[in-house]
């Protein structure tokens, strides 16, 4: 399985991709999309979402994980991510390929085995289960390869409903 992780932004967003087989990942590519500060925001939005359709076209993703937005203090910057999510959201669908959502502390906890990891740790979790020399550069393109690795550890799970509730089953 072919899955493309994105950390969304509208200044930088990284993505990386991994193929999944068994238990073991690995890299195919990782990187950002970056838009220029003097950019209006609708044109920064559209370049997100063309080199989305062209990074979906290239690597032919079974799926794309995305970080849910999360809102720590700064509400200016978290709008901002809504608005590259957007753009990001579309074009998956555009492309009808399947989206998952992941929480911060989800990812943290499916690659650095703790919610709570600091950044450092959860880069160097995705270098060693990544098998590279060293870590993914920059920040969101090691980020965007989280969630990527957070997905592959979460599909080997069925989300079943029963009575209105969301219960999970590993295969």
């Amino acid at each position: 399985m072919v899955i493309l992780g994105i950390d969304p932004g509208v200044a930088t967003v990284g993505f990386g991709a991994i193929r999944a087989e068994g238990g073991s990942q690995t890299m195919l590519r990782c990187g950002v999309i970056s838009t220029p500060a003097d950019m209006r925001l609708a044109a920064r939005l559209k370049q997100i979402y063309d080199d989305l359709l062209q990074l979906i076209d290239m690597f032919k993703p079974d799926v794309i994980a995305i970080e849910e937005l999360f809102f720590n203090t700064n509400l200016k910057t978290g709008i901002s991510v809504a608005h590259g999510r957007g753009a990001i959201l579309l074009a998956g669908e555009t492309r009808g390929i399947p989206m998952y959502e992941y929480t911060p502390l989800q990812v943290k906890q499916a690659v650095a085995g703790y919610g709570r990891a600091d950044k450092k740790q959860v880069m160097e979790m995705v270098r060693r289960l990544l098998r590279l020399e060293q870590a993914a550069s920059p920040d969101d393109a090691s980020d965007a390869l989280a969630i990527a690795i957070c997905h592959a550890r979460f599909a080997g799970s069925i989300l079943y409903q029963h009575n209105g509730e969301a219960t999970c089953s590993t295969i």
